[in-house]
């Protein structure tokens, strides 16, 4: 009798490991229990310091065509565990040094009748946790179509969210912030007002998402290394508060084509009680391969200027004529053709900001509408294919080269692809040679419009395919690339440090466009930027843009200070100071924080944040001992406090602050700034104003 108690206390601990699993972070803040539901249907969840972040949620994907889809019946046939502890050096970035450390679980399932395997493999950091399918080689599962995946994020409570609409085209949006029971009703006045997406989801929002609990527990979700697979977004069963993933279909409906061995992206999961942990978290890169690129060196940080602001603003224009004489691709006759007169790439304009960019120690110059094609494309039809290599009349690419290279200046390219991705892709190694044949190490990219030939959405798989083979066939040409309109990033500039920026996201532009809420940029740090740096071109000094062409009213909801801020609160090694040289030249004080900021680190600390409110970030500026500050604010005035005990012990700087004046307002007096010097150490302190769509931006510079 005794010994078969003891054979059934065996067996019945062997079942209870085969249903469930805990993994424990490397501190233990954060403990996933994963476990089998009496269907086989695999679940996980998620608690933080003993509170839940993710209840019971349930994981799988349902598939096209398929009898039985792999959503249950399935047992555990294997688990492992192992734990990694690593410190890698990044190509660029805020830190010098970043530490990988995770607890790791794999538990491989098999389900019954059909006797296919997947694997979920899951990943716990001290900030949060990862975990992803995995579809080893066998023989029962080949190749097969997702119909959906159907991973749960179940959420504890009806929280604050600040969320876009899960748009299948575009992140352009300003984020709105709401308890999750209300997305509903909202999301639908966004649809109504500028919808892109063809199928429509009134509970549909986009990665990366932010949200807060009502004791205080800062959440994300997002997804990390999307690479062969269709972009993420997450549709909300808002009587249950359950979130589920919601792939980005194809022109055809589907959502994924897999080969195994394959797996999915990772799907993330931070969480904190203090905001400023989920902002220096770098559990999305950690998730990512090391860098494919074995010579990095031709990799750099860039600071530049721009002929942009103009042609976005109204005041120039990207095509050289408003005539149409371009017959067929590769076949031009501008011989008859009109200029317009407001042409922003010509020879002499393209010079001027090139002798601004090397007077103020800028490193390059982008360079917009310099060849041929954009007058049709404005102005015939939308489905004009550019062919990247042949410029304007008024565009000399050789004598700009060489006067560029006079001044110790580089010429960033501009590829508008106007989302003809396939003409793109043929033309991509000739327009990749031409770039190294004269001076051109830096491209922006653009995806404006249906993507062609059949209507594929902007996140798909197909699509996200293009963007990386981009990406990697630039490195074989030693091109740093900066993509705009494409997908949002998920820490892929790790595995290839060339991918220097994008946009992805409500950038800068839309403030000449009506503008943008004066808090966008206190979001997007807890939103957009998880995956990775943006190309959010700031430094605007002119917020009235009827100065800059009188048929445009739009008001760049921000202050100057909150300007420079922008520069150290939105990282990316590669920061454009987007305004005009004339309108730089009316604050040359103001202006030379721009010049002096740097755009590579070996530090970053965030001080204080609150998604929707307000940032502060000091950050260290790699190879020196000085040190940057910027604090951006939403539309409530307050005061910032700050102490400087990141700065070295004994050691005394000078710290410059431009500040908001008081009577300083995003609307009302934008441009009302004040600038003072004085000596701080370790132990200094600071009380600053910041305005209504203000802030605050600080040098502190070692004496020499």
């Amino acid at each position: 009798m005794k010994n078969l108690f003891f054979a059934s206390l065996i067996l019945f601990a062997f079942s209870s490991i085969a249903k469930a699993q805990q993994l424990k972070s490397p501190e233990g803040k954060f403990v996933m229990e994963f476990s089998l539901q009496n269907d086989g249907t695999p679940t996980y969840s998620l608690k933080y310091k003993n509170k839940e972040v993710v209840k019971t949620s349930k994981l799988g994907l349902e598939l096209k065509d398929d009898k039985k889809s792999l959503l249950n019946d399935f047992t555990v046939v294997d688990t492992k565990t192992s734990t990694f502890d690593e410190t890698w050096k990044p190509v660029w970035g805020e830190v010098d040094n970043i530490r990988n450390h995770y607890n790791e679980l794999a538990v491989t399932l098999n389900q019954k009748g059909t006797d296919r395997q997947i694997i979920i493999r899951f990943r716990l950091f001290d900030d949060g946790l990862g975990f992803r399918y995995e579809f080893p080689a066998q023989k029962n599962l080949t190749y097969f179509v997702i119909k959906e995946e159907r991973t749960q994020f179940a959420m504890a409570g009806d929280h604050t969210a600040f969320w876009i609409p899960g748009d299948y085209d575009t992140q352009e949006y300003d984020y709105t912030k709401s308890k999750l029971s209300e997305i509903r009703g909202l999301s639908e006045k966004a649809y109504t007002a500028n919808v892109s997406q063809k199928n429509f989801s009134p509970t549909g929002v986009q990665t990366s998402l932010m949200l807060k609990t009502n004791d205080g527990i800062y959440i994300n979700l997002h997804e990390a290394a999307l690479i062969n697979y269709s972009c993420m977004h997450l549709n909300l069963d808002d009587k249950n508060m359950i979130f589920e993933s919601w792939l980005t279909p194809d022109a055809k409906g589907d959502k994924g084509y897999m080969q195994a061995p394959s797996h999915s992206p990772w799907r993330t999961i931070m969480a904190s009680d203090n905001a400023t942990e989920i902002l220096s978290s770098k559990m999305t890169l950690n998730l990512n391969d090391p860098s494919k690129i074995d010579d990095t060196s031709w990799i750099k940080p860039v600071k530049y200027v721009g002929v942009w602001w103009e042609m976005i603003t109204g005041k120039s224009s990207w095509s050289y004529t408003n005539d149409f004489p371009t017959v067929q691709l590769g076949v031009s006759d501008f011989s008859k053709a009109k200029p317009n007169g407001t042409h922003g790439a010509n020879n002499a304009n393209v010079k001027k900001y090139i002798d601004f960019a090397a007077t103020n120690g800028f490193d390059a110059v982008l360079v917009e509408g310099w060849n041929e094609g954009w007058e049709d494309w404005f102005g015939h039809s939308k489905d004009y294919v550019f062919d990247f290599v042949t410029p304007y009349p008024d565009f000399d690419v050789k004598g700009l080269h060489e006067y560029a290279k006079s001044k110790g200046i580089k010429i960033i390219m501009h590829h508008e692809t106007s989302g003809s991705v396939r003409n793109y892709e043929r033309h991509m190694d000739k327009a990749y040679q031409f770039m190294k044949d004269n001076g051109y190490d830096a491209v922006k990219s653009g995806y404006v419009g249906d993507i062609l030939p059949r209507g594929e959405n902007h996140y798909d798989q197909w699509i996200v395919n293009h963007y990386q083979y981009a990406i990697e066939k630039a490195a074989d040409y030693k091109i740093m690339v900066n993509a705009h309109e494409a997908v949002r990033p998920t820490g892929i500039c790790r595995t290839y440090p060339n991918l220097i920026g994008n946009e992805a996201a409500r950038g800068t532009e839309y403030q000449a466009f009506g503008g943008s809420k004066p808090n966008h940029v206190t979001v997007l740090p807890f939103t957009r930027l998880i995956g990775g740096p943006m190309d959010y071109t700031p430094g605007i000094f002119e917020m009235d843009i009827s100065k800059m062409n009188p048929d445009n009213k739009s008001h760049v909801n921000s202050t100057i200070a909150n300007q420079l801020a922008l520069y150290v609160t939105m990282y990316s090694p590669l920061q454009m100071a987007a305004d005009t040289p004339d309108n730089y030249n009316r604050f040359p004080d103001a202006f030379q924080f721009i010049k002096d900021v740097a755009v590579d680190w070996s530090e970053s600390k965030y001080i204080e944040a609150e998604p929707g409110d307000y940032i502060t970030v000091a950050r260290k500026a790699k190879g020196t001992n000085n040190w940057f500050v910027g604090n951006v604010n939403g539309e409530t005035p307050r005061t910032s406090n700050i102490d400087f005990s990141f700065l070295e012990k004994g050691k005394k700087y000078t710290a410059t602050i431009y500040a908001d004046a008081k009577d300083a307002h995003y609307k009302t007096n934008p441009q009302a700034y004040t600038i003072k010097k004085i000596a701080v150490t370790n132990k200094s302190k600071l009380s600053q104003l910041s305005a209504p769509g203000g802030g605050y931006a600080i040098s502190i510079i070692e004496p020499k």
